[in-house]
């Protein structure tokens, strides 16, 4: 009987999984193959990531034994199990997920090397692949997002697949499926939530039943919490981005603006794509942070920098392994542009906490806010005062995550120190900003 392998990276899904398609029409039979990668866990893989990856896999194992499958656990390189796969099972294609870091990209060569086989890479991680849209200048990527948007939304997109029917899997030999701690050391966030597909279309199911229809104008007010919180599953790939764009009602004000949000994913992964250097090297040369300034890098990392619009951000961050966009760009912009810090020092602390710290999206947003990415206004400053008293007028949002500030009413909890707070229970700010 022939064999195919379905190695899963970043597609840990049986709906519309192209790398599962393939390999079930191509062979007989499939093997769902997930190598537990000892050159990323444990040390990194952090445990918001860990916990969200263990209960995925738990899932995804259980979708492939409602149609006759499991999924085989291997641990070790991922290039050698899958040649131990390869040669136990006489396999005669690899098909995987493409992806457009410097480490995949490597990995992916790698795995052309393996004899008596073929790999094949398909696009599932975005809706559009680097490739698919490029500039008529003859450029291997748009350099500004509003261009690529524009032809992103003309683009066809592909219909979505459905759910293999039946899978038959090779006897073969199969490590248990890891716990968090098999993957990555330390406590997660405590309100971090359940990862894996069921979770994703369960949230996206209730996400397109109602909420959506006023992200246009609610997805920057912090106190709503009016955010999809889809972003994990789409980084696991515990949700196809073509099936949730495929479902979105673009012709809405609500939809059309979360549409343009899964555009900024695919924007972001072609930038990597071309550049793959932009993970830790800044894309243009702009803006030279100041010194390092530890004191005031440990005071963001813990959210007590004075300012609690920031500090809201950075405890949610803490807390849930998550923070909506707004926040993100408050947080990010307060230490690149008003602490004059070297943005991979954010960038690196969002990686350690967020639960979708994906590479392409976490480390070209930051650029983005630092001046050094591809936003055409590089000098633009978000002042965190003016933020607070658009993006939460009365305070909602900080209450929520200072408690020790709740006491003070409706907007006056963003400047505290109006109020004459002891320092030992809500700090001073580390600098001063323009307007407070």
């Amino acid at each position: 009987m022939s064999v195919a392998i379905a190695l899963f990276t970043r597609d840990l899904r049986v709906h519309d999984n192209p790398v599962l398609t393939a390999a079930a029409r191509e062979a007989d039979q499939v093997v769902p193959l997930f190598v537990v990668d000892e050159a990323l866990v444990p040390d990194r893989c952090p445990p918001n990531r860990a916990h969200f990856l263990a209960a995925a896999l738990t899932d995804l194992d259980k979708e492939l034994r409602a149609v006759g499958g499991a999924l085989v656990v291997r641990r070790g390189s991922v290039v050698d199990e899958v040649d131990r796969v390869v040669r136990e099972t006489d396999a005669a294609s690899v098909h995987l997920a493409e992806d457009v870091s410097r480490y995949s990209r490597r990995r992916e060569q790698a795995l052309r090397r393996i004899s008596d086989t073929t790999v094949h890479c398909h696009s599932g991680s975005v809706t559009a692949t680097s490739s698919e849209l490029t500039p008529s200048t003859g450029r291997d990527h748009f350099a500004v997002f509003t261009p690529y948007f524009r032809r992103w939304s003309a683009a066809h997109h592909r219909a979505p697949l459905p759910a293999p029917r039946s899978l038959s899997v090779p006897s073969i030999r199969s490590a248990p499926l890891p716990r968090p701690e098999d993957l990555g050391a330390g406590e997660p966030s405590p309100r971090l939530r359940v990862g894996g597909e069921s979770a994703g279309r369960a949230l996206l199911r209730d996400w397109l039943d109602g909420p959506i229809v006023d992200y246009a104008r609610d997805n920057d007010d912090l106190a709503a919490d009016a955010t999809s919180r889809l972003s994990p599953y789409l980084h696991f790939g515990c949700l196809s981005p073509t099936e949730v764009v495929n479902r979105v009602d673009t012709a809405t004000d609500g939809g059309l603006a979360f549409a343009r949000q899964l555009a900024w994913r695919d924007f972001h992964h072609q930038v990597l794509a071309a550049r793959p250097d932009a993970a830790w090297s800044d894309y243009r040369t702009r803006v030279t942070a100041g010194p390092e300034d530890e004191k005031a890098i440990d005071a963001w990392r813990d959210g007590r920098t004075g300012y609690p619009i920031v500090d809201a951000g950075m405890r949610q961050l803490r807390a849930e392994g998550w923070m909506p966009g707004r926040a993100r760009l408050i947080a990010a912009s307060f230490l690149a542009k008003s602490l004059h810090q070297d943005w991979r020092v954010g960038a690196a602390h969002f990686l350690r906490w967020l639960v979708d710290a994906d590479l392409a999206n976490n480390q070209l947003n930051w650029q983005w806010v630092a001046g050094t990415g591809t936003d055409t206004r590089p000098n633009r400053v978000l002042n965190p005062l003016r933020q607070a008293d658009r993006y939460d007028p009365d305070g909602v949002y900080v209450r929520r995550w200072l408690p020790e500030l709740a006491h003070l009413p409706g907007a006056s909890i963003h400047r505290p120190w109006r109020a004459n707070i002891d320092p030992a229970e809500y700090p001073a700010p580390v600098i001063d900003c323009v307007g407070s």
